[in-house]
Protein backbone atom coordinates (compact mmCIF):
# COMPACT_ATOMS: atom_id res chain seq x y z
CA UNK A 1 0.00 0.00 0.00
CA UNK A 2 1.57 3.74 -0.88
CA UNK A 3 2.13 5.76 1.86
CA UNK A 4 3.18 8.88 1.85
CA UNK A 5 6.69 11.08 3.29
CA UNK A 6 4.85 12.42 6.17
CA UNK A 7 3.13 8.65 6.46
CA UNK A 8 -0.29 9.79 5.83
CA UNK A 9 -1.85 7.83 2.75
CA UNK A 10 -2.90 9.67 -0.64
CA UNK A 11 -6.35 7.85 -1.10
CA UNK A 12 -6.67 8.75 -4.88
CA UNK A 13 -3.25 6.28 -4.97
CA UNK A 14 -5.38 3.47 -4.34
CA UNK A 15 -6.98 0.99 -6.14
CA UNK A 16 -10.29 -0.57 -4.66
CA UNK A 17 -8.95 -3.28 -3.37
CA UNK A 18 -6.76 -1.12 -1.48
CA UNK A 19 -8.96 1.45 -0.26
CA UNK A 20 -10.72 -1.45 1.17
CA UNK A 21 -8.17 -3.06 3.01
CA UNK A 22 -7.21 0.69 4.21
CA UNK A 23 -10.75 1.15 5.76
CA UNK A 24 -10.17 -2.52 7.16
CA UNK A 25 -6.80 -1.66 8.55
CA UNK A 26 -8.70 0.98 10.48
CA UNK A 27 -11.28 -1.49 12.10
CA UNK A 28 -14.28 -0.29 10.00
CA UNK A 29 -16.47 -2.29 8.28
CA UNK A 30 -16.17 -3.11 4.23
CA UNK A 31 -19.28 -1.37 3.33
CA UNK A 32 -18.00 2.19 4.91
CA UNK A 33 -14.96 1.70 0.93
CA UNK A 34 -17.70 2.24 -1.05
CA UNK A 35 -18.97 5.42 0.47
CA UNK A 36 -15.61 7.02 0.77
CA UNK A 37 -15.09 6.30 -3.28
CA UNK A 38 -18.59 7.49 -3.72
CA UNK A 39 -17.20 10.76 -1.90
CA UNK A 40 -14.08 10.60 -3.39
CA UNK A 41 -14.81 9.98 -7.22
CA UNK A 42 -18.87 10.97 -7.71
CA UNK A 43 -19.22 14.15 -5.55
CA UNK A 44 -15.53 14.85 -5.69
CA UNK A 45 -15.02 15.73 -2.38
CA UNK A 46 -11.86 17.58 -1.15
CA UNK A 47 -12.51 17.49 2.77
CA UNK A 48 -13.08 14.64 5.07
CA UNK A 49 -15.40 17.02 6.72
CA UNK A 50 -17.31 16.80 4.04
CA UNK A 51 -18.06 13.40 4.07
CA UNK A 52 -21.88 14.04 5.84
CA UNK A 53 -22.93 10.51 5.99
CA UNK A 54 -19.51 8.97 7.61
CA UNK A 55 -19.68 8.76 11.45
CA UNK A 56 -17.33 11.35 13.15
CA UNK A 57 -15.07 8.62 14.85
CA UNK A 58 -14.35 7.10 11.25
CA UNK A 59 -13.69 10.80 9.75
CA UNK A 60 -11.31 11.80 12.86
CA UNK A 61 -9.42 8.27 11.97
CA UNK A 62 -9.28 9.34 8.14
CA UNK A 63 -7.63 12.70 9.11
CA UNK A 64 -5.06 11.25 11.49
CA UNK A 65 -4.21 8.57 8.26
CA UNK A 66 -4.95 9.83 4.97
CA UNK A 67 -5.33 12.75 2.58
CA UNK A 68 -7.14 14.02 -0.63
CA UNK A 69 -5.36 15.25 -3.26
CA UNK A 70 -6.50 17.96 -5.83
CA UNK A 71 -4.61 19.39 -8.70
CA UNK A 72 -3.96 23.59 -8.33
CA UNK A 73 -5.30 24.99 -11.57
CA UNK A 74 -3.16 27.54 -12.15
CA UNK A 75 -4.44 28.94 -15.57
CA UNK A 76 -7.51 28.16 -18.43
CA UNK A 77 -6.60 29.22 -21.99
CA UNK A 78 -9.93 29.06 -24.01
CA UNK A 79 -9.33 29.36 -28.14
CA UNK A 80 -12.39 30.90 -29.95
CA UNK A 81 -13.18 27.13 -31.40
CA UNK A 82 -14.27 26.48 -27.62
CA UNK A 83 -11.14 24.27 -27.21
CA UNK A 84 -10.04 24.72 -23.35
CA UNK A 85 -6.36 24.22 -22.22
CA UNK A 86 -5.70 23.42 -18.33
CA UNK A 87 -2.41 23.89 -16.87
CA UNK A 88 -2.00 22.26 -13.72
CA UNK A 89 0.62 22.56 -10.89
CA UNK A 90 2.07 19.12 -9.32
CA UNK A 91 3.19 19.19 -5.70
CA UNK A 92 6.84 19.22 -6.65
CA UNK A 93 6.43 22.38 -8.77
CA UNK A 94 6.06 20.55 -12.27
CA UNK A 95 3.26 21.56 -14.60
CA UNK A 96 0.98 19.52 -16.86
CA UNK A 97 -1.83 20.28 -19.83
CA UNK A 98 -4.82 18.57 -19.84
CA UNK A 99 -7.27 19.54 -22.85
CA UNK A 100 -10.82 19.53 -23.06
CA UNK A 101 -12.07 19.45 -26.63
CA UNK A 102 -15.58 19.92 -27.57
CA UNK A 103 -17.64 17.99 -29.56
CA UNK A 104 -21.06 18.25 -30.75
CA UNK A 105 -22.69 17.46 -27.95
CA UNK A 106 -20.37 16.23 -25.50
CA UNK A 107 -16.85 17.26 -24.66
CA UNK A 108 -13.73 14.70 -24.69
CA UNK A 109 -10.67 15.32 -22.50
CA UNK A 110 -7.09 14.88 -23.42
CA UNK A 111 -4.99 13.78 -20.43
CA UNK A 112 -1.36 13.93 -19.66
CA UNK A 113 0.44 10.77 -18.29
CA UNK A 114 3.86 12.28 -17.63
CA UNK A 115 5.55 15.75 -16.79
CA UNK A 116 7.34 15.78 -20.05
CA UNK A 117 8.84 12.97 -22.67
CA UNK A 118 11.28 10.79 -22.78
CA UNK A 119 10.76 10.02 -26.52
CA UNK A 120 11.79 13.27 -28.47
CA UNK A 121 9.58 12.25 -31.09
CA UNK A 122 10.91 15.20 -33.49
CA UNK A 123 7.26 16.75 -34.07
CA UNK A 124 6.58 16.96 -30.75
CA UNK A 125 6.85 19.61 -28.43
CA UNK A 126 6.56 17.49 -25.38
CA UNK A 127 9.02 15.56 -26.37
CA UNK A 128 11.50 18.27 -26.62
CA UNK A 129 11.89 18.78 -23.06
CA UNK A 130 12.59 15.88 -21.82
CA UNK A 131 10.50 13.69 -19.26
CA UNK A 132 11.07 15.35 -15.58
CA UNK A 133 9.18 11.85 -14.23
CA UNK A 134 6.10 9.87 -14.32
CA UNK A 135 2.91 11.11 -13.08
CA UNK A 136 1.16 8.94 -10.01
CA UNK A 137 -1.91 7.37 -10.60
CA UNK A 138 -3.87 10.18 -8.19
CA UNK A 139 -2.31 12.87 -10.74
CA UNK A 140 -4.11 11.02 -13.69
CA UNK A 141 -7.23 11.05 -11.77
CA UNK A 142 -7.11 14.24 -10.56
CA UNK A 143 -6.88 15.63 -13.94
CA UNK A 144 -10.63 14.33 -14.73
CA UNK A 145 -11.85 15.33 -11.61
CA UNK A 146 -10.44 18.80 -11.86
CA UNK A 147 -11.74 19.65 -15.28
CA UNK A 148 -15.14 18.30 -14.19
CA UNK A 149 -15.30 20.81 -11.84
CA UNK A 150 -15.21 23.52 -14.07
CA UNK A 151 -17.61 22.34 -16.37
CA UNK A 152 -21.58 23.64 -16.37
CA UNK A 153 -24.32 21.06 -15.15
CA UNK A 154 -25.42 20.81 -19.15
CA UNK A 155 -21.52 20.15 -20.24
CA UNK A 156 -20.95 16.19 -20.51
CA UNK A 157 -17.56 15.05 -20.25
CA UNK A 158 -17.85 11.71 -21.88
CA UNK A 159 -14.58 10.44 -23.54
CA UNK A 160 -11.28 10.52 -22.49
CA UNK A 161 -8.29 9.93 -24.47
CA UNK A 162 -4.57 9.33 -23.13
CA UNK A 163 -2.84 11.32 -25.46
CA UNK A 164 -1.66 14.38 -23.39
CA UNK A 165 1.79 15.22 -22.20
CA UNK A 166 4.27 11.52 -22.10
CA UNK A 167 4.08 7.73 -23.20
CA UNK A 168 1.08 6.67 -21.10
CA UNK A 169 2.84 2.71 -21.43
CA UNK A 170 6.49 4.14 -19.96
CA UNK A 171 3.68 4.56 -16.87
CA UNK A 172 2.45 1.76 -17.21
CA UNK A 173 1.18 0.67 -13.59
CA UNK A 174 0.01 4.27 -12.35
CA UNK A 175 -1.73 4.12 -15.61
CA UNK A 176 -3.10 0.91 -15.34
CA UNK A 177 -3.92 1.91 -11.27
CA UNK A 178 -5.75 5.01 -12.85
CA UNK A 179 -7.80 3.59 -15.70
CA UNK A 180 -9.16 0.95 -12.91
CA UNK A 181 -10.30 4.05 -11.54
CA UNK A 182 -11.66 6.01 -14.13
CA UNK A 183 -14.09 2.80 -15.21
CA UNK A 184 -15.25 1.46 -12.56
CA UNK A 185 -18.65 2.03 -11.51
CA UNK A 186 -17.68 2.96 -7.94
CA UNK A 187 -14.69 4.87 -9.66
CA UNK A 188 -15.60 7.91 -12.11
CA UNK A 189 -17.96 5.45 -14.24
CA UNK A 190 -16.55 5.97 -17.75
CA UNK A 191 -16.97 2.70 -20.32
CA UNK A 192 -14.27 1.45 -21.62
CA UNK A 193 -15.27 2.62 -25.36
CA UNK A 194 -15.40 5.89 -24.14
CA UNK A 195 -11.18 5.85 -23.57
CA UNK A 196 -8.66 5.66 -25.78
CA UNK A 197 -5.17 5.20 -24.71
CA UNK A 198 -2.94 6.11 -27.57
CA UNK A 199 1.14 5.18 -27.80
CA UNK A 200 4.12 5.31 -29.91
CA UNK A 201 4.25 1.19 -30.13
CA UNK A 202 6.05 0.28 -26.33
CA UNK A 203 5.14 -3.18 -27.43
CA UNK A 204 5.58 -5.46 -24.61
CA UNK A 205 3.21 -3.27 -22.19
CA UNK A 206 0.96 -2.83 -25.47
CA UNK A 207 0.16 -6.58 -26.01
CA UNK A 208 -0.56 -6.52 -21.74
CA UNK A 209 -2.91 -3.95 -22.15
CA UNK A 210 -4.88 -5.65 -24.54
CA UNK A 211 -4.39 -9.02 -22.80
CA UNK A 212 -7.32 -7.28 -20.66
CA UNK A 213 -9.99 -8.11 -23.01
CA UNK A 214 -12.63 -4.87 -23.30
CA UNK A 215 -9.92 -2.47 -21.29
CA UNK A 216 -9.51 0.95 -23.26
CA UNK A 217 -9.97 1.27 -27.14
CA UNK A 218 -6.12 1.61 -28.81
CA UNK A 219 -3.93 3.91 -30.88
CA UNK A 220 -0.79 3.52 -32.39
CA UNK A 221 0.86 6.71 -33.40
CA UNK A 222 2.67 5.54 -36.44
CA UNK A 223 3.27 8.57 -38.35
CA UNK A 224 6.41 6.56 -41.29
CA UNK A 225 5.65 4.32 -43.91
CA UNK A 226 9.05 2.97 -43.74
CA UNK A 227 11.51 1.98 -41.20
CA UNK A 228 14.17 4.79 -41.93
CA UNK A 229 11.57 7.20 -41.74
CA UNK A 230 9.78 6.30 -38.52
CA UNK A 231 13.31 6.00 -36.79
CA UNK A 232 13.82 9.64 -38.10
CA UNK A 233 10.79 11.04 -36.72
CA UNK A 234 9.92 8.35 -33.52
CA UNK A 235 13.23 7.10 -31.88
CA UNK A 236 11.38 4.71 -30.13
CA UNK A 237 11.24 2.72 -33.72
CA UNK A 238 15.20 1.65 -32.88
CA UNK A 239 13.93 0.02 -29.57
CA UNK A 240 10.63 -1.50 -31.22
CA UNK A 241 10.77 -1.21 -34.95
CA UNK A 242 7.93 -0.89 -37.38
CA UNK A 243 7.34 -4.70 -38.64
CA UNK A 244 7.72 -6.03 -34.75
CA UNK A 245 5.48 -3.30 -33.89
CA UNK A 246 3.01 -3.99 -36.43
CA UNK A 247 3.18 -8.10 -35.84
CA UNK A 248 2.27 -7.16 -32.54
CA UNK A 249 -1.08 -5.85 -33.89
CA UNK A 250 -1.68 -8.59 -35.68
CA UNK A 251 -1.47 -10.62 -32.99
CA UNK A 252 -4.13 -8.49 -30.69
CA UNK A 253 -7.59 -10.24 -30.64
CA UNK A 254 -10.15 -8.11 -32.18
CA UNK A 255 -13.82 -8.51 -32.21
CA UNK A 256 -15.85 -8.66 -35.50
CA UNK A 257 -16.11 -4.88 -35.60
CA UNK A 258 -13.02 -3.91 -33.52
CA UNK A 259 -10.26 -2.04 -34.79
CA UNK A 260 -7.18 -0.40 -34.35
CA UNK A 261 -6.66 3.46 -34.85
CA UNK A 262 -3.59 4.52 -36.49
CA UNK A 263 -2.56 8.10 -36.41
CA UNK A 264 -0.45 9.13 -39.05
CA UNK A 265 1.03 12.92 -38.37
CA UNK A 266 1.46 14.47 -41.92
CA UNK A 267 4.70 16.47 -42.63
CA UNK A 268 5.26 18.92 -45.29
CA UNK A 269 7.84 17.36 -47.97
CA UNK A 270 8.85 14.30 -45.39
CA UNK A 271 5.88 11.75 -45.06
CA UNK A 272 2.71 13.22 -47.15
CA UNK A 273 3.32 11.94 -50.71
CA UNK A 274 1.23 9.58 -52.33
CA UNK A 275 3.69 7.17 -52.48
CA UNK A 276 3.76 7.47 -48.31
CA UNK A 277 0.21 6.32 -49.06
CA UNK A 278 0.46 3.40 -50.62
CA UNK A 279 3.27 2.06 -48.37
CA UNK A 280 0.97 3.11 -45.95
CA UNK A 281 -1.73 0.75 -47.27
CA UNK A 282 0.16 -2.32 -47.32
CA UNK A 283 2.05 -2.33 -44.35
CA UNK A 284 -1.83 -1.93 -42.77
CA UNK A 285 -3.21 -5.03 -45.02
CA UNK A 286 -4.57 -7.65 -42.82
CA UNK A 287 -4.98 -5.22 -39.58
CA UNK A 288 -8.54 -4.15 -38.97
CA UNK A 289 -7.07 -1.40 -38.71
CA UNK A 290 -8.74 2.63 -39.19
CA UNK A 291 -6.40 5.56 -40.18
CA UNK A 292 -6.55 9.16 -38.78
CA UNK A 293 -4.32 11.46 -40.51
CA UNK A 294 -3.27 14.58 -38.41
CA UNK A 295 -1.69 17.81 -40.14
CA UNK A 296 1.07 18.89 -38.38
CA UNK A 297 0.47 21.61 -36.05
CA UNK A 298 3.27 24.20 -36.35
CA UNK A 299 4.93 25.57 -33.67
CA UNK A 300 7.75 27.88 -33.44
CA UNK A 301 10.42 25.50 -31.86
CA UNK A 302 10.04 23.35 -35.16
CA UNK A 303 11.17 23.59 -38.97
CA UNK A 304 8.52 21.14 -40.05
CA UNK A 305 5.41 22.10 -42.04
CA UNK A 306 1.74 21.58 -42.20
CA UNK A 307 1.00 19.93 -45.72
CA UNK A 308 -1.04 21.48 -48.04
CA UNK A 309 -4.41 20.25 -48.47
CA UNK A 310 -4.12 19.07 -52.01
CA UNK A 311 -1.60 16.75 -50.53
CA UNK A 312 -3.84 15.77 -47.40
CA UNK A 313 -6.63 14.75 -50.08
CA UNK A 314 -4.85 13.02 -52.11
CA UNK A 315 -2.98 10.98 -49.20
CA UNK A 316 -6.82 9.95 -48.11
CA UNK A 317 -7.76 9.21 -51.07
CA UNK A 318 -5.14 6.59 -51.71
CA UNK A 319 -6.05 4.65 -48.10
CA UNK A 320 -10.12 5.18 -49.02
CA UNK A 321 -9.25 3.29 -52.28
CA UNK A 322 -7.80 0.50 -50.14
CA UNK A 323 -10.72 0.34 -48.22
CA UNK A 324 -9.62 1.70 -44.91
CA UNK A 325 -11.72 3.98 -43.32
CA UNK A 326 -9.79 7.36 -43.02
CA UNK A 327 -10.18 10.60 -41.35
CA UNK A 328 -8.83 13.79 -41.14
CA UNK A 329 -8.50 15.01 -37.76
CA UNK A 330 -8.22 18.71 -38.50
CA UNK A 331 -6.69 19.55 -34.52
CA UNK A 332 -8.97 22.27 -32.21
CA UNK A 333 -6.96 24.72 -30.35
CA UNK A 334 -3.72 25.38 -32.01
CA UNK A 335 -4.04 28.93 -31.46
CA UNK A 336 -3.53 28.64 -27.63
CA UNK A 337 -0.92 25.62 -28.53
CA UNK A 338 -3.03 22.93 -27.15
CA UNK A 339 -3.63 21.10 -30.42
CA UNK A 340 -2.06 17.47 -31.08
CA UNK A 341 2.28 17.95 -30.57
CA UNK A 342 1.86 21.26 -28.99
CA UNK A 343 1.93 20.74 -25.67
CA UNK A 344 4.44 21.37 -23.12
CA UNK A 345 5.69 24.73 -23.57
CA UNK A 346 7.79 26.34 -21.03
CA UNK A 347 6.29 28.79 -18.41
CA UNK A 348 9.01 31.18 -17.40
CA UNK A 349 7.46 32.27 -14.63
CA UNK A 350 7.48 28.99 -13.15
CA UNK A 351 11.64 28.80 -14.22
CA UNK A 352 10.48 26.19 -17.03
Amino acid sequence: MMREQNTRVNLKNLSLAELESFVLSLGEKPFRAEQLARWLYVRRARTFGEMTDLAKKFRQKLEESAWISFLENLEVKVSPDRTRKYRFLLADGETIESVLLPEKDHFTLCLSTQAGCALGCKFCLTGSRGLARNLSSAEIIDQVIGVQATLSPEEKLTNLVLMGMGEPLNNFQNVMRALEIIRSPRGLQFSHRRVTLSTAGIIPEMEELCSRRHFVKLAISLNASTHGQRSQLMPINRKYPLKDLLAACRRIPLAHREKITFEYVLIRGVNDSEEDAHRLAQLLQGIQAKVNLLPFNEHPQSPFKRPDDDALQKFRAVLMAHRFTTMVRLSKGADIMAACGQLGGKYPELGG
